[in-house]
């Protein structure tokens, strides 16, 4: 048995905490400024495999089987989002085909593999190989990046624009994909962080104790698995990863991100996400004229919500970065607590701005009627996306540990706040 318990360190302020178990829906917290660091699974690495082979199966239902059946004047349309995305590549529109592909199917598939992969090994619990460290980084990024629920969103919006124009019937791809927008957002659980904990617990993988830091007085924790060991070692032990007490240059990087996103995002408003050409002629729409298109239809609450994704949501964003880069000499741990709200936030919101993207994509798919109507990408579609992409990779290049380092604390090693899981009388099915 282990003499002393593993190190975990908070990502938000660098705290040094030794990982506690927890039980039922509990959770841990970081003493000093409140962020999560890990909850418990009540299901082994055995049981969430599982679940991804099948989440996987109904991934590929989702993308393969048509999501609905649009007619108009006798023809019929079936898209999926495969054929979507081919239908914008052949159009010419290379950029925003790679873009929402990549996020909306790709990356999301990526994902399902690494996590079926590692849970493999850890259910073994066999020695790991060489390369789980490779592949649990590969998953640390593909995490940030998985938009289905997006999508989801993205198709209600589209069939609801097309509802009055032609005769819609429901599909299985569209049932399928409602399914995998739950199941999915279950197994957001499974992070890198977890897999590493899991490895950790059955003894597969090295594990960072008070010795550690006993015998290393200075130390950098891996952003990537967790390990904490000596500064004076440029790579992980554990994972290989490249190891920095801080992440370089991040204040120049976000402030770079930053203002390229607000240079894309004038284009994105001003100029056409989309252009509907039909036997009565072509309009262009701008993404301001596709949430007033909703609310005239009567449907004012996916209005809402496409003007909350797609004005509210980058306009936030931005302005909270900005928030975070001048705020720099604010100190206190009241202050440096806010500031990690508005980052988790930041990080929270940050991809469903993608919503318009998929709603120009699949769009263009179900009014794919030649001689009748056609729906082209505008410059704006691939502008605001880039928006979209810009300020996600901002909130990934901003170091929220940098805000604490001026202030210190009294304990080099403490326990985390844990909070019990609800009574049974209490607690939810």
């Amino acid at each position: 048995m282990r003499a002393s318990r593993p190190l975990i360190v908070c990502t938000h302020c660098d705290t040094v905490h030794e990982r506690v178990p927890v039980q039922g829906a509990g959770l841990a917290r970081c003493v000093r400024c409140d962020t999560e660091l890990y909850r418990h699974s009540r299901f082994s690495p055995r049981e969430w495999q599982a679940l991804v082979l099948a989440v996987f199966i109904l991934f590929l239902i989702a993308n393969l089987f048509p999501v609905v059946y649009l007619s108009m004047a006798g023809k019929t349309v079936s898209p999926t989002f495969p054929k979507a995305l081919l239908l914008i590549w052949q159009q010419g529109y290379w950029g925003l085909s790679v873009m929402a592909g990549l996020v909306g199917f790709w990356l999301p598939l990526f994902q399902l593999i690494f996590q079926f992969w590692a849970l493999g090994l850890i259910a073994r619990e066999k020695p790991l190989p060489g390369d789980f460290g490779i592949g649990l980084r590969a998953l640390s990024h593909l995490e940030h990046w998985s938009m289905t629920a997006v999508l989801f969103l993205g198709l209600i919006v589209a069939m609801v624009k097309f509802a009055g124009i032609g005769h819609l019937t429901i599909a299985p791809g569209l049932y399928a994909f409602f399914a995998l927008t739950f199941l999915l957002t279950g197994l957001s659980r499974i992070t890198a962080g977890r897999l590493w904990r899991w490895a950790e617990d059955r003894d597969l993988v090295p594990v960072s104790t008070r010795q550690v830091l006993k015998e290393h007085p200075t130390w950098s924790a891996c952003t990537h698995c967790g390990f904490v060991q000596s500064s004076q070692k440029p790579d992980c032990d554990r994972c290989g990863a490249t190891v920095h007490k801080r992440k370089p240059n991040s204040r120049t990087r976000v402030a770079a991100l930053v203002l390229t996103a607000c240079v894309f995002y004038i284009p994105a408003n001003v100029l056409p996400v989309m252009e509907l050409r039909s036997i009565l002629g072509s309009s262009a729409h701008t993404i301001l004229g596709g949430v007033i298109e909703l609310w005239q239809l009567g449907s004012w609450d996916l209005a809402l919500i496409v003007f909350i994704a797609s004005i509210v949501v980058p306009i936030t964003k931005l302005l909270a970065l900005m928030i975070l880069l001048l705020g720099r000499r604010w100190r206190g741990n009241a202050v440096q607590r806010q500031r990690n709200r508005i980052y988790d936030m930041v990080e929270l919101i940050g991809q469903w701005s993608m919503l318009d993207v998929f709603v120009v994509v699949l769009m263009a798919a179900l009014a794919n009627f030649p001689g009748l109507s056609q729906i082209i990408p505008g410059a704006g579609a691939l502008s605001f996306g880039m928006v979209v992409v810009l300020t996600m990779l901002a909130a990934l290049s901003y170091d929220p540990r940098q805000g604490w380092d001026k202030d210190t604390h009294e304990e080099p090693i403490i326990e985390p706040q844990t909070t019990p899981s609800p009574p049974a009388s209490q607690a939810t099915s």
